[in-house]
């Protein structure tokens, strides 16, 4: 796995979006075990790597650099995206804990759990996507589809906006932060900005702690805010 050298500086008009309504800022947990053995994690439940926990740390310094202001933190249950999750709200001195949201789990590989990411196009071919730097499976055994990602993603979106709901009406600066992972995290994208899951695949590279915003505000070309510059998967 490539290591990551530094943290691009946020875009011209990312502190403009903290001043707009509802905004659902995304982040993908730090590098884990997995990621840097170049092993496909999916559910697999390894910690951050010491390059993991500096890049949470740069991650939660950049976010308060920004001076967003969460009315929560939601977090995937898993190892990797909580100990990104608690970097976040002990930088920022946030009163609450993040809550965990069983639903931001990482998609089910399947029967690629396990397996060297160097194997996919081997054991998955036909039914991969290749880009510049990630070779997606599509529908190994026991694995979730993308189709059923967008579906659990909009799941997300929906209880985000039942639980913010009155803070929405009466708040016009509501900020939620949800930390999860890389193929869930594409796919939550492709739910709010109604968006073919295929193009999304190869629209960009979710790294390990980049950040997306979500708004009404925020074009879908413009929601890469914060961006390592790494490609392990």
């Amino acid at each position: 796995a490539t290591t990551t050298q530094a943290l691009s500086s946020p875009s011209s008009s990312f502190t403009e979006r903290n001043t707009m309504p509802l905004k659902i800022y995304l982040a993908r947990h730090g590098q884990d075990e997995d990621n840097a053995a170049g092993i496909l994690n999916g559910r697999r439940n390894q910690p951050l790597t010491p390059l993991g926990i500096q890049q949470a740390q740069t991650l939660a310094q950049s976010i308060q650099d920004t001076h967003i202001k969460f009315s929560a933190v939601y977090t995937s249950p898993l190892q990797r995206a909580h100990d990104t999750a608690l970097a976040i709200t002990n930088k920022l001195s946030l009163d609450k804990p993040p809550i965990v949201m069983e639903d931001l789990v990482e998609r089910d590989f399947g029967i690629m759990s396990g397996k060297p990411t160097k194997d996919i196009a081997s054991l998955c071919s036909p039914d991969v996507i290749q880009t510049d730097t990630i070779c997606y499976f599509l529908k190994p055994d026991g694995a979730e589809t993308f189709p059923q990602l967008v579906s659990r993603g909009q799941s997300i979106l929906d209880q985000i906006y039942s639980k913010h709901k009155q803070q929405i009406q009466e708040d016009e600066n509501c900020n939620v932060l949800l930390v999860a992972h890389g193929d869930i995290g594409k796919m939550i994208y492709a739910a709010y900005y109604k968006l073919e899951w295929e193009m999304v695949l190869r629209q960009f590279h979710f790294g390990n702690s980049d950040m997306l915003v979500l708004s009404e505000c925020t074009q879908a070309e413009d929601a890469h805010v914060l961006k390592f510059q790494q490609y392990n998967l």
